[in-house]
């Protein structure tokens, strides 16, 4: 008789195996894709400045949602405007002038330059690491999910800094 026998599994142990597998891939994908669609909202006004109106904003005030300024442009085709919108958030604060690119067709701006391209993707940066936590649980793949989340917090500190030293 030999030292050990060959296991066989039955077949539903398989087949639940590789469902958990194809669900936990899934939701895993399901999640990063909604970090990505609610990052680029912002990140394409930030990244694809070509034909944007392009300049500075002087924040003047600051309501509960938003802060508004004084615009003054700096690329080719822009018009100074008395009054932009920008999200209030900690990375904006009254008194300061920001780097910013408008968004067509309003008065709603994003701050430009490398905070802000950091800044629009600080949703990506949650949906990583929220999916290392489905991978490393659901998917039982550790260094995966480890590089998920070392990504995560790499980029989610990035922008921090950014913001803060800019």
């Amino acid at each position: 008789m030999p030292a050990h026998a060959p296991s066989s599994r039955p077949a539903s142990v398989v087949v639940l195996r590789f469902g958990r597998f194809v669900a936990m891939g899934a939701v895993a994908v399901l999640i990063l894709v909604a970090g990505v669609w609610a990052s680029w909202g912002t990140a394409q006004h930030v990244m694809l400045t070509k034909g944007r109106e392009q300049g500075t904003v002087d924040v003047a005030r600051c309501g509960e949602q938003t802060c508004w300024g004084r615009f003054a442009p700096r690329s080719a085709g822009a018009q100074p405007r008395s009054r932009v919108v920008l999200e209030r958030s900690v990375a904006v604060e009254r008194g300061r002038t920001y780097a910013v690119v408008l968004k067509p067709g309003g008065d709603e701006a994003v701050r430009s330059g490398p905070a802000g391209v950091l800044y629009a993707w600080v949703p990506l940066g949650g949906a990583l690491l929220l999916a290392s936590v489905v991978v490393a649980g659901g998917l039982l793949r550790t260094r995966a999910a480890w590089v998920l989340a070392l990504s995560g917090v790499a980029l989610l500190t990035a922008a921090f800094v950014a913001v803060r030293l800019s």
